[in-house]
């Protein structure tokens, strides 16, 4: 008898994570100088650990509201009405979930039905076409490129939108090149989405980390909110990570059906991270603050030193990641990243592991610490003028 195969067919053509197959080279390597996975290095404020410690300590062990902690949505609808003038019922259109990779995935689940477009802008974060694909909808790639500073122009997105695009996933400060809109760009493409009548998805987990302006909230533009579905959450401006706290806001029928999505599989997020959560909104600011100026002092460093060794890169605009053209050298991506690693033990990430039109960059993060930085450059300088061939 012929074995039976029980595996999905969609799960089984999913590639996986091109930042975790490359990383698992890295295992086991010592002395290796990690500019790869994006995480922060400092950990969780202290104020936001005791919280937790404490709530631990107190028994709040139990479950919550399937909506997450009234107390944590108060604070959420109060940071964005003074952050963005953002108003929000934290009753109805509001929902707290397992990191922002579960309100990504829920949102998404909610509103495509088989068959319908999503269109997602090249180079991405490596999670946002699979989780289309899980869905049964069909990621549409649009390709930016280094001359625009890796954005979307609202030309090429209404070139890309049809009868069958139900929305778009914008993700700025963007995770893998650092870059950002300006309020004029984000307009240009709010008509655009305005005219198709698609849903814009913005994840906009690295907000608090812009440097050259002040962030600009998508569902804050003039007529957006009633069709944005914001991301948030607290992994990485709390340097919460571990805590896997996100949120969600959007129209009331959609945050309905995301609910009821949430309700049938994660039921809720953990009471001990949405306890912790609390005190960042409240007395985290600080924090966040001393944390956003130090990755602005690795983004100078970084961007300064590349461009010196000849990785030539545009400067990030936010977040904690660069993205240098390798294509003058001759080297693909993954070839580049293997040999890095293997002579001179640091990591980056391939740029192919963020669409199949970047195997000319790689991705590096620089939340690491700023002596380790100026490590991996003098290992990268060597590198650059014993192995790679200009």
């Amino acid at each position: 008898m012929k074995n039976r195969n029980f595996v999905a067919g969609k799960v089984e053509k999913l590639a996986p994570s091109g930042i975790r197959a490359f990383f698992d080279l890295v295992l086991g390597m010592k002395d290796v100088i990690s500019l790869g996975v994006g995480e922060p290095d400092f950990i969780t404020p202290w104020n936001i650990r005791e919280t937790g410690i404490f709530a631990i300590e107190q028994g709040y062990t139990s479950y919550t509201s399937n909506k997450g902690l009234y107390k944590l949505r108060l604070l959420i609808q109060r940071f964005l009405k003074q952050r963005f003038e953002l108003k929000y019922c934290p009753d109805e259109e509001m929902l707290i979930t397992v990191g922002v990779s579960e309100g990504l995935d829920l949102a998404v689940r909610a509103i495509i039905n088989p068959g319908e477009q999503v269109i997602v802008p090249l180079p991405s974060y490596v999670s946002y076409g699979p989780i289309v694909e899980l869905a049964a909808g069909v990621p549409v790639y649009l390709a930016t490129s280094e001359k625009n500073n890796f954005k979307i122009t609202a030309h090429d997105l209404d070139a890309a939108c049809n009868r069958k695009t139900k929305a778009i996933i914008l993700n700025y400060p963007s995770n893998p090149t650092g870059s950002t809109y300006s309020l004029k760009e984000l307009e240009d493409i709010n008509k655009i989405c305005k005219k198709h009548n698609i849903i814009v998805i913005s994840d906009e987990v690295y907000g608090e980390l812009s440097y050259e302006q002040e962030h600009i909230s998508f569902p804050s533009l003039r007529e957006a909110k009633k069709n944005t579905i914001y991301l948030n959450g607290f992994s990485k401006a709390y340097a919460m990570t571990g805590w896997r706290m996100g949120y969600v806001c959007g129209p009331k029928p959609i945050i309905a059906a995301m609910t009821k999505i949430h309700q049938y599989t994660i039921l809720c997020a953990p009471i001990i991270s949405q306890m912790a959560a609390c005190e960042a909104l409240q007395n985290g600011k600080r924090s966040v603050e001393e944390m956003k100026r130090e990755y602005k002092r690795r983004c100078d460093f970084m961007f300064e030193s590349l461009n010196a060794i000849g990785l030539a890169c545009a400067k990030p605009q936010g977040a904690f990641y660069i993205f240098p053209s390798i294509k003058k050298y001759g080297l693909k991506s993954l070839e580049f990243a293997k040999l890095l690693l293997k002579e001179h033990k640091v990591a980056v990430v391939p740029g192919v592991a963020f669409g199949k039109g970047y195997d000319d960059y790689v991705r590096m993060s620089y939340a690491t610490n700023y002596t380790q930085l100026k490590e991996a450059i003098k290992r990268m300088t060597v590198f650059m003028g014993k192995y790679v061939k200009k």
